[in-house]
């Protein structure tokens, strides 16, 4: 078992992050928004059906207040890795992501960001297990900061498209 790891954060707007050319992020600027937190991978198979949901999904409810926070991840087999400058072009050009391409991270470990760390503390997945599994595992927070839901990286966007809707207030 790995060691306990203490999160004193009451929100995810209290932490910052750096984005894909390695400019701080204050996540607090994004205070009053819902945010679909995910971690990615160009590489992985669940690559296409995600990044092209994503894109839909944000089309649809960014003026709503949906902002999506994509994170690059090469720890599951490899599947990013590219720079996240690489892993912002390809989302970008490829499936013309208007959504944030944030910096690589590692979503597991010691070394784990803490943004990741957070989310993982505030909601379990299978089986009550904090780890997150693969690529692709996405977490809805409200506009105040707090993990309403986490979904399985086979959870496809489109399938959390009511929850979204519910928590924007526009169901």
């Amino acid at each position: 078992m790995g060691a306990s790891q203490s999160v004193s954060e009451n929100s995810i707007h209290e932490f910052k992050v750096k984005d894909a050319r390695g400019k701080e992020v204050n996540l607090g600027s994004y205070r009053g928004k819902v945010l679909l937190v995910i971690n990615v991978a160009s590489k992985c198979n669940f690559a296409e059906a995600n990044y092209t949901q994503l894109t839909q999904l944000y089309s649809r409810y960014k003026d709503t207040g949906l902002e999506i926070l994509a994170f690059p991840c090469n720890q599951f087999l490899r599947k990013e890795p590219g720079t996240s400058q690489e892993a912002e072009d390809f989302a970008c050009n490829t499936y013309k992501a208007e959504y944030p391409i944030l910096g690589k991270i590692r979503v597991n470990g010691q070394d784990a960001a803490p943004v990741y760390k957070y989310l993982k503390a505030q909601k379990c997945g299978s089986l009550g297990s904090k780890r997150i599994k693969w690529n692709f595992t996405k977490f809805l927070v409200d506009e105040k900061g707090h993990v309403i839901q986490r979904y399985s990286p086979t959870t496809q966007p489109l399938a959390i498209e009511n929850d979204i809707k519910k928590a924007l207030k526009v169901a």
